[in-house]
């Protein structure tokens, strides 16, 4: 797996797609991932540490997490089949233990991540995959 970080949002007034970026950490690769509005705000107001007045899905979900008593090691692009992103949450319990994964979209995983501050990852074949512009 291969650490990678939020690069870029782009939100697009109107637009039901929104695009974030993902940048290796310690190489030159980036790729776009298309996301709906609202996981892209909801990434979006993390990012900029806006606070809502009461908590909404992503708010929820951390909290629900956190409550249980695990926490969220890291979130894990594990897949590209037709153009789709697969990811995976992978949690601990309450001992630090691996308390096993859980199956999202990117969008979700990393609205998540960025809540706990936790690693995003890609696996190396999806990033070769994803990076290839030889399609274009």
């Amino acid at each position: 797996m291969i650490d990678v970080m939020l690069s870029r949002i782009v939100l697009r007034d109107g637009a039901p797609q929104q695009y974030i970026f993902l940048s290796e950490l310690e190489g030159p690769r980036s790729f776009p991932i298309v996301i709906g509005q609202n996981e892209a705000l909801e990434i979006h107001r993390v990012v900029h540490g806006v606070e809502v007045e009461r908590p909404l899905t992503h708010q929820l979900a951390y909290a629900a997490i956190q409550a249980l008593g695990g926490t969220i090691d890291s979130v894990d692009i594990v897949d590209l089949k037709k153009n789709t992103f697969y990811a995976r949450i992978q949690l601990l319990g309450q001992d630090a233990a691996p308390a096993g994964a859980l199956d999202a979209r990117p969008s979700d995983a990393i609205a998540l991540a960025l809540r706990a501050k936790c690693k995003i990852r890609v696996a190396e074949e999806v990033l070769v995959r994803a990076t290839d512009t030889s399609a274009s």
